[in-house]
């Protein structure tokens, strides 16, 4: 059996990528910039729109024009807009966190939970998630 050096701490937030997968060092000169593939459909960029982001230390939620992501101790999951069933959210038991759950077309449920610091963000986060909500659900489903 190897040793392997004990993993960092995970960073707040969307940090920068752990050291393995982190480019070696600068590149030499400016980047290629690529042109246009030849026959090949442009594909439009989702319209700017509101976002809505809660983060504490090891998770985060953020909703906004591509659909819904989580972050969870460092590992990310992405829901776009046309997968998700539903949204729903609420707060946790002690009142202290945002609980947010996300349904998916198959049935699955995904889940995560944001600690709120101060407790009196919460309201100010319901208020703005039920106003991003909105926009890209109006019909509904959250």
């Amino acid at each position: 059996m190897t040793h392997q050096p004990p993993m960092p701490p995970p960073s707040p937030g969307f940090g920068p990528p752990p050291p393995q997968y982190a480019a070696p060092g600068p590149l030499p000169g400016p980047a290629p910039v690529p042109g246009p593939v030849p026959g090949a459909v442009p594909v439009p960029a989702p319209a700017p729109g509101p976002e809505f982001l809660a983060v504490d230390k090891n998770n985060a939620v953020v909703v906004d024009a591509s659909g819904v992501a989580f972050e969870m101790y460092g590992i990310t999951i992405d829901l776009p807009w046309p997968e998700i069933r539903s949204v729903h959210y609420k707060a946790g038991p002690n009142g202290r966190t945002l609980m947010v759950a996300v349904v998916h077309l198959d049935g699955r449920v995904y889940e995560c939970v944001v600690g709120a610091k101060p407790r009196d963000v919460l309201p100010t986060w319901f208020a703005q998630l039920a106003w991003v909500l909105g926009h890209y659900r109006p019909t509904g489903g959250f």
